[in-house]
């Protein structure tokens, strides 16, 4: 049985399903509220690549280093973004969480906390993992800020490691947390879930 099988989580109106190919045009309309494909700190697919996009994840899926999801509203049934477990290493039992990104309007919701509660708690609580990680561009403020908000520590940077999408070399910006550091942030993490509940009934 492999280390990080495909699987289904719940919570908060929010689905994570496993990324199918009959997804592509759900994910093109996720991508295009608000033209992502621009940013060049992302992975976001550009307007005819969808497919190419979704069949290298499976392609790396059926590689066994990487479990991609489609993020869906449940209520309307719509795609609104894309995660991923990868770098998956079953011998430390470790995994990092990326190739994330959400339609425009879904951005500074409770959305991206609501799926790294869901992925972090399967991780730690499921899948018994040691180590959860997390990397990103140097450029990327937000995406640091966003990780650092969830309570990762930062490893370090490795310089001039990877190609971003216009060619120019970036340095990467590593974050992990640890097993023991779980409980503390999952307490962290159901106070900023229901933090945003509160907000959402007082509207």
């Amino acid at each position: 049985m492999a280390f990080v099988p495909p699987v289904e989580l719940t919570d908060r109106g929010i689905l994570l399903r496993p990324l199918q190919l009959q997804d592509e045009a759900g994910l093109a309309a996720a991508a295009a509220d608000g033209q992502l494909w621009r940013l060049r700190v992302t992975s976001v697919p550009e307007p005819g690549e969808t497919a190419a996009y979704i069949a290298n994840a499976l392609a790396m899926q059926e590689a066994g280093n990487r479990l991609p999801f489609v993020v869906i509203e449940q209520a309307s049934g719509q795609i609104i973004g894309c995660t991923s477990y990868h770098d998956i290493l079953p011998t430390v039992r470790r995994l990092e969480i990326g190739y994330t990104w959400y339609g425009l309007r879904w951005q500074r919701t409770h959305v991206n906390t609501t799926c790294k509660w869901l992925m972090l708690s399967h991780a730690f609580e499921t899948l018994g993992c040691n180590t959860v990680g997390w990397r990103t561009d140097n450029f990327n403020v937000r995406s640091q800020r966003a990780i650092e908000r969830l309570g990762a520590r930062k490893d370090g940077v490795i310089r001039g490691n990877a190609l971003r999408r216009d060619g120019t070399i970036r340095d990467t910006v590593m974050y992990s947390l640890s097993r023991g550091e779980w409980p503390e942030v999952r307490s962290h993490l159901l106070d900023l879930l229901n933090q945003a509940d509160r907000r959402s009934h007082a509207c």
